[in-house]
């Protein structure tokens, strides 16, 4: 069956992903998780090159008022981090371009960071749920990590299909009798034409 390409305007659902990996590799991979390897220490710091210091009060305030975590900065969260500047990063850059263009070859990287992501933001949630660094204001920081919980399952929902760019081409239809070269004919009992 062959299949014909939908253009991006007509893929309404593809601009949520493509605006999430938007935000994403400016704001939240490139801001602010990369103010966390930066700085090691929220509470001492001198102003780094990247990221501005206005961002860097907002990051903070959030941290100090409704996410200990952040301001915490384990090991492990780190860890998260770095995956996050080094895989994750990149990612939102090439598939920006696979969704805006339609390229099929994003569906099993794309599937593989729904997993890795989801994985990461359910350890995170239960870190700040129950942990030594739980946040006094859950519904906030739940309801601010909540995209990155559903946005991944939605993307493998999205792209679980062999070709989820394009639609599948109409096929012409069999007429009466099942003439393969789709004109009826005019056959009669009896096998005649009259």
């Amino acid at each position: 069956m062959k299949n014909n390409p939908v253009p991006f305007r007509q893929r309404r659902l593809d601009w949520l992903f493509v605006a999430f990996f938007l935000v994403n590799f400016f704001f939240i991979t490139y801001v602010v998780d990369l103010e966390q390897l930066v700085i090691p220490d929220p509470a001492q710091y001198r102003q780094p090159a990247w990221p501005p210091a206005t961002m860097l009060k907002v990051i903070h305030a959030y941290g100090s008022t409704y996410d200990p975590l952040l301001m915490a900065r384990p090991q492990w969260w780190k860890d998260t981090i770095w995956l996050d500047v080094l895989f994750y990063g990149p990612f939102y850059a090439v598939a920006i371009y696979a969704f805006l263009r339609g390229r099929e070859w994003i569906r099993i990287p794309a599937i593989f960071y729904s997993g890795m992501m989801f994985a990461d933001v359910f350890i995170i949630l239960g870190e700040e749920i129950a942990g030594p660094h739980a946040s006094p204001h859950m519904p906030i920081v739940f309801a601010l990590n909540l995209p990155w919980l559903l946005l991944p399952i939605l993307l493998t929902a999205r792209l679980w299909r062999e070709h989820p760019f394009a639609a599948a081409a109409p096929q012409p239809e069999l007429q009466a009798f099942g003439s393969p070269s789709g004109k009826a004919e005019n056959v009669v009992p009896g096998g005649y034409e009259p």
